[in-house]
């Protein structure tokens, strides 16, 4: 994984913190520990899939 991934791993939870933020499921006091969570979600399931494909030979 490359700073790419991270980069966009980055931008896909920030912009779901966002986006719950916005429709009211999270408030802005408590981005870190929300954004923490869904980052470490993310990046678990990056991660994850990246070792399966990894695993595979086509």
């Amino acid at each position: 994984m490359g700073a790419k991934t991270d980069e966009l791993i980055l931008k896909t939870a920030k912009e779901i913190v966002v986006k719950f933020i916005e429709v009211g499921n999270i408030s802005p006091t408590s981005f870190h520990d929300h954004f923490r969570n869904i980052y470490k979600t993310i990046e678990k399931s990056v991660r994850d899939a990246a070792a399966r494909d990894a695993g595979r030979s086509d």
